[in-house]
Formats: C-alpha cells, sequence, structure tokens
C-alpha cells in the first residue's frame, strides 16, 4: 500500500507519520488486496458494494490512489447455501436489505484499516535490491503517539 508523505500517514486522525520521524516514509507506487469475507447473506451487487467500502480503510491511513496501482478488493459471502446441482429451476436467496447495510460498510471500513496496521506493526524491517527497504512500524512508538494524542490511556 502507498503509505503517502510522512505528513499524510494517519491512524484514528492520529499524523502518526509525523511524530515518528526516525520511520522513513516515502511515497512509492504500490497495490493492495482486500478480501472481505462475511457471513451476512448477501447477493453480487451488496458485497461489490461491500468491496468498495475496503478502499475507505485504506484512505483511512492516509493513503492515496495512484496512476499504476492495482488495488483490488473482493468480498464474498457465506449466508447463503447455493444448491451445486439443483433440481428445481430456481432457488430461494436471502439478502440483507439495502437499509441494514450500513453497519456493515462501516465494519469493512474498520476491519481493513486495522489490517492494514495489524500488517505494518507485526513486519519486519526488510531490504530489498537496488537500497529499497520496506519498514515496519514499531508497535511501541505507534502506542506512545497514539497516548500522547488521547486515544489510548497512559501506559
Amino acid at each position: 500500500a502507498n503509505m503517502g508523505q510522512r505528513a499524510e500517514f494517519q491512524v484514528a486522525g492520529v499524523p502518526v507519520g509525523r511524530e515518528i520521524p526516525e520511520l522513513p516514509v516515502k511515497a512509492k507506487e504500490g497495490s493492495i488486496i482486500a478480501i472481505v469475507a462475511t457471513d451476512a447473506p448477501l447477493d453480487h451487487l451488496k458485497l461489490s458494494r461491500l468491496a468498495s467500502r475496503a478502499g475507505i480503510g485504506l484512505a483511512r491511513t492516509g493513503s492515496t490512489v495512484r496512476h499504476g496501482s492495482g488495488d483490488l478488493f473482493l468480498a464474498f459471502s457465506t449466508g447463503n447455501r447455493i444448491p451445486h446441482q439443483p433440481k428445481a429451476n430456481t432457488f430461494l436467496l436471502t439478502v440483507v436489505d439495502d437499509n441494514h447495510l450500513n453497519p456493515l460498510f462501516e465494519a469493512v471500513e474498520e476491519a481493513t484499516e486495522e489490517a492494514i496496521l495489524n500488517a505494518l506493526t507485526a513486519a519486519t524491517t526488510t531490504a530489498g535490491r537496488e537500497g529499497n527497504t520496506a519498514y515496519a512500524l514499531p508497535l511501541d512508538r505507534l502506542l506512545d503517539v497514539m497516548t500522547k494524542y488521547g486515544r489510548l490511556p497512559a501506559r
């Protein structure tokens, strides 16, 4: 994922990129794949809408869409059992009504943001070819910054 300029990287609205100056963050082209799994009964149209909300979770980290990024968001549901070889020509499908989708949208946004942060804090700083280095986000420093901004109780 493109974490953008240092000033842009955020967690819950906190400018983490500015607050951790020892962490070099450069704008680079990148891509992300987000897979949304739910047991809510949804049809393909609602799953498509749900998948698009992963982009909002990505944006919460300060990431931006750039030319050349190959971001891919997919969603699937286990909420209906589809017969493999039905004897009848039709089958019943249960689908959540549009008026009740907002909690699912919010859940996808929050879960995507959290998954990205979990990946960054669980990562190991890795050096690649041509001097490219991917830096892990130090969890202890992140907790300090979040405490400083009142998002966590004092430790």
